[in-house]
């Protein structure tokens, strides 16, 4: 899922471009109102995340242009300014969300996920056949379109990533899938493999998911070799 994130800060715009592909987007950074709107055109992103305060065209434009473009494609803002007349004009111009300036990791990544539903049940209106399916690792139930899991009454949150991972696991009932070939299926081939930051994100993965982290019973590890899904086990 591609996100277009212009921000003229390089520190913050640093930042989101990293949460976001740890959370497993695809961002698309500008610099300025300008570049953005080259890149929306030009790479058709799934949603959009506008400073206010840029240089050469600000966020509000920005907006009004791409609302030209497309009445549909999600946009936050994201912005340092407080008054509440800001947050009326940007959402009168079509944004779906306003988060402001400095924001938690936490409640930003929550922001993101929610507009990636909406981007999900929107292909999944579109195209029903395309949809993606629920499916089932032991007593845990995932929903991609959700990009949620449930086991018994228990909702769990999940990011793209995570969801991704359990698919290729679901995919492969019992094999045992080297770390290589995790990374290369979830990260994809623009990435080097690091099998610490695969190993940090199965860690947080079973913590949300194993009713005891400590002793996996979705996601075990295979030492000296990768991790399995056993559906036996």
């Amino acid at each position: 899922m591609k996100v277009l994130v212009a921000e003229d800060d390089p520190n913050i715009l640093q930042g989101i471009l990293e949460l976001l592909e740890s959370e497993g987007y695809s961002p698309i950074p500008a610099p300025d109102g300008m570049v953005a709107l080259e890149l929306f055109e030009r790479e058709k992103p799934d949603f959009v995340c506008l400073d206010i305060m840029m240089p050469k065209l600000n966020g509000y434009d920005v907006c009004r242009r791409i609302r030209l473009q497309s009445g549909t494609v999600p946009i936050i803002f994201l912005s340092a300014k407080s008054e509440e007349i800001d947050k009326v004009v940007g959402l009168e111009l079509g944004a779906d969300d306003y988060v402001m300036k400095p924001f938690g990791v936490r409640e930003f990544a929550a922001r993101i996920r929610a507009v990636a539903r909406r981007c999900l049940a929107a292909a999944a209106a579109a195209a029903p056949a395309a949809a993606p399916k629920s499916f089932r690792l032991g007593e845990l139930e995932v929903l991609p379109g959700e990009l949620r899991a449930r086991r018994g009454a228990l909702a769990i949150e999940l990011s793209l990533r995570e969801v991704k991972l359990l698919e290729v696991f679901h995919a492969h009932p019992g094999e045992v899938l080297s770390r290589d070939h995790l990374f290369r299926v979830c990260w994809g081939l623009e990435h080097f493999a690091n099998s610490r930051t695969l190993d940090q994100h199965i860690s947080k993965l079973r913590k949300k998911i194993e009713t005891d982290a400590k002793a996996p019973t979705v996601i075990e590890t295979v030492h000296g070799a990768g991790y399995r899904w056993d559906p036996g086990a």
